[in-house]
């Protein structure tokens, strides 16, 4: 426990500092790709592999991992790429990792090393990318591109979540006096906004979306110029964590610090979850905290905070 606790401390002190630390790895080719350390449970060099009938391609099998069954996804091929050749399952790699409470491994060609970085110099990917592209953010290491995969966009395809509210959750929403402000949702991830504005939308909230931390700082300044305090005309905030330039954390520390803008009430909702998040939320202030995704869970939440003032 001495260790953990350890860890736990060592990791929060890039909380508010707008730092992250990042897993370089390569797939097929000379390309360098990066994943939050946060996300990683544990590295190491591809067991033995058991097939899974029916199962999609990009599955390549599950592993037996510390008393876990933990399904194995080819991350190349999850991305368009070609696959890892069976040939050299052997000499490759798995990043054990924990996305929206679900652990699963990300088979790859290689790790390279752990980089300590400012979220200022990770960027969004270069506009006219395309609303397919499996990039989140891009960075630069060493002069050398390194491409940050949207990891959730690849799990709602190989394995989607449900992503519609119940009619058990509906009914209540339908009891409610409708006309409340707006919720700001701050996401770097086009699957994740959709998931979030979907869930919202259904139980009769207006959805206002950005794309990272710079932004919605930028548009709570801007719509707080006039003197006016946010919560004037925002009903809250529900914000990721990991994103380009700002993260969420830094975002909450900001917003908490300013007159404008600290009373809002800011959900962290992210994919990282344990208890170094739980640490790390407590650190910066925020007023609430969800693992991602359960619409239900997330429409009942956020009916019970607007209910509640």
């Amino acid at each position: 426990m001495a260790g953990v606790l350890d860890s736990v401390n060592q990791r929060t002190q890039l909380v508010g500092k707008n730092r992250l630390e990042l897993l370089m790895f390569r797939l097929r080719g000379r390309q360098m790709y990066g994943i939050n350390v946060f996300k990683v449970k544990e590295v190491l060099q591809c067991p033995k592999l058991s097939s899974i009938p029916n199962s999609r391609s990009v599955v390549r099998g599950v592993a037996h991992i510390r008393g876990e069954t933990i399904p194995i996804i080819d991350l190349s091929m999850s991305i368009g790429l070609p696959g890892i050749p069976q040939e050299d399952l052997a000499t490759s790699f798995v990043i054990i990792t924990e996305y929206n409470r679900k652990t699963q491994g990300f088979l790859v060609a290689g790790v390279d090393r752990i980089m300590n970085m400012n979220w200022e110099d990770i960027l969004p990917p270069p506009k006219g990318a395309g609303k397919d592209v499996y990039l989140t953010a891009v960075t630069k290491i060493d002069d050398k591109l390194v491409e940050i995969i949207d990891v959730e966009k690849v799990l709602s395809e190989v394995s989607p979540l449900k992503e519609d509210v119940t009619e058990a959750v509906l009914s209540k929403s339908a009891d409610r006096v409708p006309g409340h402000l707006p919720i700001l949702v701050v996401d770097d991830s086009s699957v994740a906004r959709r998931q979030i504005e979907r869930c919202l939308t259904a139980i009769g909230m207006e959805v206002v979306t950005k794309n990272d931390g710079k932004q919605a700082h930028e548009y709570l300044k801007d719509i707080t110029r006039d003197g006016s305090k946010a919560r004037d005309h925002l009903a809250l905030i529900i914000s990721d964590v990991e994103m380009p330039e700002m993260d969420g954390y830094t975002l909450v520390t900001r917003c908490k610090e300013d007159p404008a803008l600290s009373e809002m009430f800011i959900m962290l909702h992210t994919s990282l979850s344990g208890v170094f998040n739980r640490a790390m939320v407590q650190k910066v202030g925020a007023d609430d905290f969800m693992a991602k995704f359960s619409p239900d869970e997330l429409a009942e939440r956020v009916m019970e905070i607007i209910d509640q003032g």
